[in-house]
Protein backbone atom coordinates (compact mmCIF):
# COMPACT_ATOMS: atom_id res chain seq x y z
CA UNK A 1 0.00 0.00 0.00
CA UNK A 2 1.37 3.37 -1.00
CA UNK A 3 1.28 6.45 1.21
CA UNK A 4 -1.51 7.87 -0.97
CA UNK A 5 -3.58 4.68 -0.56
CA UNK A 6 -3.04 4.78 3.20
CA UNK A 7 -4.11 8.42 3.44
CA UNK A 8 -7.16 7.77 1.28
CA UNK A 9 -8.20 4.75 3.38
CA UNK A 10 -7.79 6.72 6.59
CA UNK A 11 -9.83 9.61 5.21
CA UNK A 12 -12.61 7.24 4.12
CA UNK A 13 -12.58 5.57 7.53
CA UNK A 14 -13.05 8.94 9.24
CA UNK A 15 -16.00 9.69 6.94
CA UNK A 16 -17.69 6.28 6.90
CA UNK A 17 -17.87 5.47 10.62
CA UNK A 18 -19.58 8.72 11.76
CA UNK A 19 -22.07 8.41 8.90
CA UNK A 20 -22.88 4.83 9.92
CA UNK A 21 -23.48 5.96 13.50
CA UNK A 22 -25.62 8.88 12.35
CA UNK A 23 -27.83 6.69 10.19
CA UNK A 24 -28.22 3.83 12.72
CA UNK A 25 -26.13 1.34 10.75
CA UNK A 26 -24.64 -1.66 12.58
CA UNK A 27 -20.84 -1.89 12.40
CA UNK A 28 -20.62 -5.14 10.43
CA UNK A 29 -17.96 -5.88 7.78
CA UNK A 30 -20.60 -5.79 5.01
CA UNK A 31 -21.99 -2.45 6.20
CA UNK A 32 -18.53 -0.96 6.51
CA UNK A 33 -17.68 -2.13 2.97
CA UNK A 34 -20.89 -0.50 1.71
CA UNK A 35 -20.29 2.83 3.44
CA UNK A 36 -16.59 2.87 2.61
CA UNK A 37 -17.55 2.48 -1.07
CA UNK A 38 -20.17 5.20 -0.63
CA UNK A 39 -17.84 7.84 0.83
CA UNK A 40 -15.14 6.84 -1.64
CA UNK A 41 -17.69 7.46 -4.45
CA UNK A 42 -16.17 4.44 -6.20
CA UNK A 43 -19.56 3.47 -7.69
CA UNK A 44 -21.58 6.60 -8.56
CA UNK A 45 -24.86 4.68 -8.98
CA UNK A 46 -24.46 3.22 -5.48
CA UNK A 47 -23.95 6.75 -4.14
CA UNK A 48 -27.12 7.95 -5.87
CA UNK A 49 -29.20 4.98 -4.66
CA UNK A 50 -28.00 5.30 -1.06
CA UNK A 51 -28.67 9.04 -1.12
CA UNK A 52 -32.22 8.26 -2.24
CA UNK A 53 -32.69 5.85 0.68
CA UNK A 54 -31.44 8.47 3.13
CA UNK A 55 -33.76 11.09 1.65
CA UNK A 56 -36.74 8.77 2.06
CA UNK A 57 -36.07 7.43 5.54
CA UNK A 58 -33.56 9.72 7.16
CA UNK A 59 -31.73 6.52 8.17
CA UNK A 60 -30.61 3.41 6.31
CA UNK A 61 -32.94 0.45 7.03
CA UNK A 62 -30.96 -2.81 7.30
CA UNK A 63 -32.76 -4.47 4.37
CA UNK A 64 -32.08 -1.52 2.08
CA UNK A 65 -28.42 -1.47 3.10
CA UNK A 66 -28.08 -5.22 2.62
CA UNK A 67 -29.66 -5.04 -0.81
CA UNK A 68 -27.35 -2.22 -1.88
CA UNK A 69 -24.41 -4.24 -0.61
CA UNK A 70 -25.63 -7.25 -2.59
CA UNK A 71 -26.23 -5.20 -5.75
CA UNK A 72 -23.00 -3.24 -5.81
CA UNK A 73 -20.38 -4.53 -3.37
CA UNK A 74 -20.91 -8.27 -2.90
CA UNK A 75 -20.47 -8.89 -6.62
CA UNK A 76 -16.84 -7.99 -6.06
CA UNK A 77 -16.45 -10.26 -3.06
CA UNK A 78 -15.16 -13.81 -3.14
CA UNK A 79 -17.86 -15.55 -1.14
CA UNK A 80 -21.34 -16.12 -2.57
CA UNK A 81 -23.62 -19.02 -3.34
CA UNK A 82 -22.07 -19.62 -6.76
CA UNK A 83 -18.61 -19.82 -5.22
CA UNK A 84 -19.84 -22.20 -2.56
CA UNK A 85 -21.32 -24.51 -5.16
CA UNK A 86 -18.14 -24.34 -7.23
CA UNK A 87 -16.05 -25.16 -4.15
CA UNK A 88 -18.24 -28.14 -3.34
CA UNK A 89 -18.12 -29.38 -6.95
CA UNK A 90 -14.33 -29.01 -6.96
CA UNK A 91 -14.07 -30.84 -3.64
CA UNK A 92 -16.19 -33.74 -4.88
CA UNK A 93 -14.13 -33.90 -8.07
CA UNK A 94 -10.88 -34.05 -6.16
CA UNK A 95 -12.09 -36.84 -3.88
CA UNK A 96 -13.50 -38.80 -6.81
CA UNK A 97 -10.23 -38.44 -8.69
CA UNK A 98 -8.22 -39.59 -5.68
CA UNK A 99 -10.47 -42.60 -5.17
CA UNK A 100 -10.22 -43.49 -8.86
CA UNK A 101 -6.44 -43.27 -8.71
CA UNK A 102 -6.37 -45.44 -5.61
CA UNK A 103 -8.68 -48.01 -7.20
CA UNK A 104 -6.39 -48.11 -10.23
CA UNK A 105 -3.39 -48.63 -7.93
CA UNK A 106 -5.28 -51.36 -6.07
CA UNK A 107 -6.20 -53.12 -9.30
CA UNK A 108 -2.61 -52.94 -10.52
CA UNK A 109 -1.38 -54.24 -7.14
CA UNK A 110 -3.79 -57.19 -7.38
CA UNK A 111 -2.50 -58.02 -10.84
CA UNK A 112 1.08 -57.69 -9.60
CA UNK A 113 0.38 -60.11 -6.71
CA UNK A 114 -1.06 -62.69 -9.09
CA UNK A 115 1.99 -62.36 -11.33
CA UNK A 116 4.38 -62.54 -8.35
CA UNK A 117 2.81 -65.73 -7.02
CA UNK A 118 3.01 -67.27 -10.47
CA UNK A 119 6.69 -66.30 -10.56
CA UNK A 120 7.21 -67.82 -7.11
CA UNK A 121 5.57 -71.04 -8.25
CA UNK A 122 8.27 -71.28 -10.88
CA UNK A 123 10.93 -71.57 -8.17
CA UNK A 124 10.43 -75.32 -7.88
CA UNK A 125 9.41 -75.93 -11.48
CA UNK A 126 12.25 -74.04 -13.10
CA UNK A 127 14.87 -74.13 -10.35
CA UNK A 128 15.07 -70.30 -10.17
CA UNK A 129 18.17 -68.88 -8.54
CA UNK A 130 18.09 -67.18 -5.14
CA UNK A 131 18.76 -63.84 -6.82
CA UNK A 132 15.75 -64.29 -9.12
CA UNK A 133 13.53 -65.23 -6.17
CA UNK A 134 14.69 -62.16 -4.19
CA UNK A 135 13.92 -59.97 -7.19
CA UNK A 136 10.30 -61.18 -7.16
CA UNK A 137 10.04 -60.63 -3.39
CA UNK A 138 11.55 -57.13 -3.60
CA UNK A 139 9.07 -56.22 -6.33
CA UNK A 140 6.20 -57.45 -4.15
CA UNK A 141 7.46 -55.40 -1.18
CA UNK A 142 7.88 -52.24 -3.30
CA UNK A 143 4.40 -52.55 -4.75
CA UNK A 144 3.00 -53.09 -1.24
CA UNK A 145 4.56 -49.83 -0.11
CA UNK A 146 3.00 -48.02 -3.08
CA UNK A 147 -0.49 -49.27 -2.34
CA UNK A 148 -0.10 -48.41 1.37
CA UNK A 149 0.94 -44.90 0.34
CA UNK A 150 -2.09 -44.57 -1.97
CA UNK A 151 -4.48 -45.81 0.70
CA UNK A 152 -3.03 -43.46 3.32
CA UNK A 153 -3.28 -40.58 0.88
CA UNK A 154 -6.93 -41.45 0.20
CA UNK A 155 -7.70 -41.55 3.92
CA UNK A 156 -6.07 -38.15 4.40
CA UNK A 157 -8.01 -36.74 1.45
CA UNK A 158 -11.28 -38.09 2.81
CA UNK A 159 -10.57 -36.66 6.25
CA UNK A 160 -9.71 -33.26 4.78
CA UNK A 161 -12.78 -33.43 2.57
CA UNK A 162 -15.01 -34.15 5.56
CA UNK A 163 -13.66 -31.09 7.39
CA UNK A 164 -14.07 -28.94 4.28
CA UNK A 165 -17.64 -30.14 3.76
CA UNK A 166 -18.51 -29.17 7.34
CA UNK A 167 -16.97 -25.73 6.80
CA UNK A 168 -18.87 -25.21 3.55
CA UNK A 169 -22.14 -26.39 5.12
CA UNK A 170 -21.74 -23.85 7.91
CA UNK A 171 -20.84 -21.14 5.41
CA UNK A 172 -23.89 -21.97 3.33
CA UNK A 173 -26.10 -21.92 6.42
CA UNK A 174 -24.71 -18.49 7.35
CA UNK A 175 -25.39 -17.15 3.86
CA UNK A 176 -28.93 -18.52 3.89
CA UNK A 177 -29.54 -17.14 7.37
CA UNK A 178 -28.54 -13.69 6.19
CA UNK A 179 -30.81 -13.86 3.13
CA UNK A 180 -33.07 -10.83 2.72
CA UNK A 181 -35.93 -12.35 0.82
CA UNK A 182 -38.72 -14.86 1.27
CA UNK A 183 -38.26 -17.81 -1.08
CA UNK A 184 -41.90 -18.19 -2.13
CA UNK A 185 -42.86 -14.56 -2.75
CA UNK A 186 -39.52 -12.78 -3.31
CA UNK A 187 -40.72 -10.14 -0.84
CA UNK A 188 -38.47 -9.10 2.02
CA UNK A 189 -38.69 -11.76 4.75
CA UNK A 190 -39.65 -11.53 8.43
CA UNK A 191 -36.05 -11.11 9.52
CA UNK A 192 -35.70 -8.10 7.23
CA UNK A 193 -38.97 -6.67 8.52
CA UNK A 194 -37.95 -6.96 12.18
CA UNK A 195 -34.60 -5.28 11.56
CA UNK A 196 -36.07 -2.47 9.40
CA UNK A 197 -38.95 -1.67 11.74
CA UNK A 198 -36.66 -1.60 14.78
CA UNK A 199 -34.24 0.77 13.05
CA UNK A 200 -36.99 3.09 11.80
CA UNK A 201 -38.77 3.20 15.16
CA UNK A 202 -35.49 4.04 16.91
CA UNK A 203 -34.77 6.82 14.39
CA UNK A 204 -37.70 8.89 15.60
CA UNK A 205 -38.99 9.41 12.06
CA UNK A 206 -42.70 9.21 11.32
CA UNK A 207 -44.10 6.05 9.74
CA UNK A 208 -47.21 3.93 9.49
CA UNK A 209 -47.49 0.15 9.50
CA UNK A 210 -49.95 -1.86 7.44
CA UNK A 211 -50.65 -5.52 8.28
CA UNK A 212 -52.75 -7.58 5.86
CA UNK A 213 -54.01 -11.15 6.00
CA UNK A 214 -55.63 -13.26 3.25
CA UNK A 215 -59.29 -13.89 4.06
CA UNK A 216 -60.42 -17.51 4.43
CA UNK A 217 -57.04 -18.78 3.29
CA UNK A 218 -57.56 -22.25 4.78
CA UNK A 219 -60.52 -22.81 2.45
CA UNK A 220 -58.28 -22.33 -0.60
CA UNK A 221 -55.93 -25.03 0.67
CA UNK A 222 -58.81 -27.34 1.56
CA UNK A 223 -60.73 -26.90 -1.70
CA UNK A 224 -57.93 -26.54 -4.24
CA UNK A 225 -54.76 -27.87 -2.58
CA UNK A 226 -51.65 -26.33 -1.07
CA UNK A 227 -50.05 -25.54 -4.42
CA UNK A 228 -53.04 -23.36 -5.24
CA UNK A 229 -52.68 -21.74 -1.82
CA UNK A 230 -49.08 -20.91 -2.69
CA UNK A 231 -50.30 -19.36 -5.96
CA UNK A 232 -52.70 -17.14 -4.00
CA UNK A 233 -49.87 -15.97 -1.74
CA UNK A 234 -47.62 -15.26 -4.74
CA UNK A 235 -50.42 -13.43 -6.57
CA UNK A 236 -51.08 -11.13 -3.63
CA UNK A 237 -47.34 -10.59 -3.14
CA UNK A 238 -47.08 -9.36 -6.75
CA UNK A 239 -49.91 -6.88 -6.11
CA UNK A 240 -48.08 -5.60 -3.04
CA UNK A 241 -44.83 -5.22 -4.97
CA UNK A 242 -46.48 -3.35 -7.83
CA UNK A 243 -48.17 -0.98 -5.38
CA UNK A 244 -45.06 -0.31 -3.29
CA UNK A 245 -43.40 2.98 -4.27
CA UNK A 246 -42.17 6.18 -2.63
CA UNK A 247 -40.11 4.18 -0.15
CA UNK A 248 -42.87 1.74 0.83
CA UNK A 249 -41.51 -1.77 1.37
CA UNK A 250 -43.55 -4.98 1.44
CA UNK A 251 -42.62 -7.99 3.60
CA UNK A 252 -43.93 -11.49 4.11
CA UNK A 253 -44.81 -11.35 7.78
CA UNK A 254 -45.61 -15.04 8.07
CA UNK A 255 -47.88 -17.62 6.45
CA UNK A 256 -50.61 -15.74 4.58
CA UNK A 257 -49.91 -12.46 6.39
CA UNK A 258 -47.95 -9.52 4.98
CA UNK A 259 -46.63 -6.22 6.30
CA UNK A 260 -45.90 -2.89 4.64
CA UNK A 261 -43.86 -0.08 6.15
CA UNK A 262 -45.05 3.32 4.92
CA UNK A 263 -42.41 5.96 5.78
CA UNK A 264 -43.12 9.63 6.42
CA UNK A 265 -46.89 9.21 6.00
CA UNK A 266 -49.66 9.80 8.56
CA UNK A 267 -52.39 7.32 9.38
CA UNK A 268 -54.96 8.60 6.88
CA UNK A 269 -52.58 8.41 3.94
CA UNK A 270 -51.56 4.87 4.92
CA UNK A 271 -55.24 3.90 5.20
CA UNK A 272 -55.92 5.26 1.71
CA UNK A 273 -52.95 3.28 0.43
CA UNK A 274 -54.29 0.12 2.12
CA UNK A 275 -57.74 0.73 0.62
CA UNK A 276 -56.26 0.89 -2.88
CA UNK A 277 -54.46 -2.37 -2.18
CA UNK A 278 -57.66 -3.98 -0.92
CA UNK A 279 -59.48 -3.08 -4.15
CA UNK A 280 -56.58 -4.36 -6.25
CA UNK A 281 -56.56 -7.73 -4.49
CA UNK A 282 -60.36 -7.94 -4.75
CA UNK A 283 -59.98 -8.05 -8.56
CA UNK A 284 -57.40 -10.83 -8.43
CA UNK A 285 -58.12 -14.21 -10.03
CA UNK A 286 -55.90 -17.28 -9.80
CA UNK A 287 -56.03 -20.24 -12.19
CA UNK A 288 -56.54 -23.69 -10.69
CA UNK A 289 -54.09 -25.77 -12.73
CA UNK A 290 -55.92 -29.00 -11.97
CA UNK A 291 -59.23 -27.88 -13.50
CA UNK A 292 -58.19 -24.85 -15.56
CA UNK A 293 -60.81 -22.80 -13.70
CA UNK A 294 -60.14 -19.18 -12.77
CA UNK A 295 -60.84 -18.71 -9.05
CA UNK A 296 -62.00 -15.29 -7.88
CA UNK A 297 -63.38 -14.09 -4.52
CA UNK A 298 -59.85 -13.58 -3.21
CA UNK A 299 -59.83 -10.84 -0.59
CA UNK A 300 -57.68 -9.57 2.25
CA UNK A 301 -58.24 -7.62 5.44
CA UNK A 302 -56.02 -4.73 6.58
CA UNK A 303 -55.01 -3.19 9.88
CA UNK A 304 -53.17 0.15 9.96
CA UNK A 305 -51.39 1.99 12.77
CA UNK A 306 -49.21 5.10 12.94
CA UNK A 307 -46.08 5.16 15.08
CA UNK A 308 -46.55 7.19 18.27
CA UNK A 309 -43.77 9.18 19.99
CA UNK A 310 -41.60 6.90 22.11
CA UNK A 311 -43.35 3.77 20.82
CA UNK A 312 -41.37 0.61 20.06
CA UNK A 313 -41.88 -1.87 17.22
CA UNK A 314 -43.72 -4.44 19.38
CA UNK A 315 -46.38 -1.94 20.46
CA UNK A 316 -46.82 -0.66 16.90
CA UNK A 317 -47.26 -4.20 15.56
CA UNK A 318 -49.74 -5.00 18.31
CA UNK A 319 -51.90 -1.95 17.49
CA UNK A 320 -51.87 -2.73 13.75
CA UNK A 321 -52.73 -6.35 14.53
CA UNK A 322 -55.67 -5.21 16.69
CA UNK A 323 -56.99 -3.22 13.74
CA UNK A 324 -56.55 -6.26 11.46
CA UNK A 325 -58.46 -8.42 13.95
CA UNK A 326 -61.27 -5.84 14.00
CA UNK A 327 -61.42 -5.82 10.19
CA UNK A 328 -61.85 -9.61 10.29
CA UNK A 329 -64.58 -9.37 12.90
CA UNK A 330 -66.49 -6.82 10.83
CA UNK A 331 -66.81 -9.22 7.92
CA UNK A 332 -63.35 -9.27 6.27
CA UNK A 333 -62.23 -7.50 3.10
CA UNK A 334 -61.98 -4.23 5.02
CA UNK A 335 -59.41 -1.64 6.11
CA UNK A 336 -59.37 -0.60 9.75
CA UNK A 337 -59.49 2.04 10.98
CA UNK A 338 -62.04 2.91 8.33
Amino acid sequence: MTDDDYKRSTANLKKAVPLMMKHHVAATPANYALWYTYVDNAIPQLTRDLDEVLDLYGVCPPAAGAQLYSNYVAKRADTNIKDLRSNIELLVGQVASTMADTLVDTSQFSEMIDKSFKDIEKVEDENMSLEEVMKVVRQLVDESKEIRHSTKFLNNQLENASEEIQRLKQQLADVQKDALFDNLTSLYNRQSFDADLRTLCNSGRSLSLVLTDVDNFKSFNDNYGHLFGDSVIKGIARRLQLSSRDGIHAYRFGGEEFALIVPNKPLQVACNFAENLRRSIEKLTIKDRRTGKQVANITASFGVAELQPGEGPEALIERADDMLYEAKNLGRNKVMPA
